[in-house]
């Protein structure tokens, strides 16, 4: 969270006093030249702080934070390999039996028609 904070606080060092930020960027650059659907906030009597809370707020609702932090790469303990191992193993055996309950119903209702 922070380090989205640092990065937006880096981007008003730019002469345009609005930040904008664009999902559709190589690894969300901050864009100063080119028009790309963003999010843009200006900051509005010097108040860098609302600006970046509205900033963070806004890319949160959006799902910009959640893109960043999956294509943030940091090492991974063992421990945190097995359990997200696990979570995906059960994930797919529950979408597995979805699937197949789905199937059977399907079977059973094509059979009595």
């Amino acid at each position: 969270m922070n380090s989205v904070r640092t990065l937006a606080s880096s981007l008003l060092r730019w002469p345009s006093q609005t930040i904008e930020w664009c999902s559709c960027a190589p690894h969300y650059q901050p864009l100063q030249l080119q028009q790309w659907r963003g999010i843009r906030v200006k900051v509005r009597d010097g108040n860098l702080e609302q600006a970046l809370t509205l900033l963070q707020r806004r890319m949160q609702s959006s799902g910009i934070e959640r893109l960043i932090k999956r294509q943030q790469t940091r090492h991974l303990k063992n421990s945190e390999k097995r359990v997200l191992a696990r979570k995906n193993l059960e994930r797919k055996i529950r979408s597995q039996d979805l699937a197949r309950k789905l199937k059977a119903i399907l079977v059973k209702k094509v059979r009595g028609l």
